[in-house]
């Protein structure tokens, strides 16, 4: 499909209430690896973790389908903003060249250690002003 052939990232959704839209990530997965090869990130999401008393799938089953699937895997809820930013964040470091932006925002810095400072002596007065 043309929304995928000049993607960099696919974050690719299931609902956590929903065995069939689980059972079709896999087709999602295929149709992303089709169109772009293995030349982008995928991130499997399993969304609605505020309905956890709903859930059909297991944490576990979604790890073991993305590792099946060798993509990155988190659950989020939209509705709460759970894990919401850590899934854009998960996805913004495995981008090209992003692995060393830690180390490299950290180059031509320098640390600063503040020692306590020092009690001026006490004048004969018992003031030390």
């Amino acid at each position: 499909p043309s929304y995928i052939r000049d993607s960099t990232v696919a974050v690719v959704v299931y609902d956590i209430t929903n065995l069939n839209s689980f059972q079709q990530t896999s087709k999602w997965i295929d149709d992303v690896r089709t169109e772009r090869g293995s030349d982008v990130i995928i991130m499997l999401v399993g969304n609605k973790t505020d309905l956890a008393d709903k859930r059909q799938i297991t944490i576990e089953e979604g790890e073991q389908r993305a590792k099946e699937l060798s993509v990155m895997f988190i659950e989020t809820s939209a509705k709460t903003g759970y894990n919401v930013k850590q899934l854009f964040r998960r996805v913004a470091s495995a981008l090209p060249g992003m692995e060393n932006v830690q180390e490299k925002s950290k180059e031509g810095m320098i640390d600063i250690k503040l020692d306590k400072p020092q009690e001026p002596p006490a004048s004969e007065g018992g003031c030390s002003c």
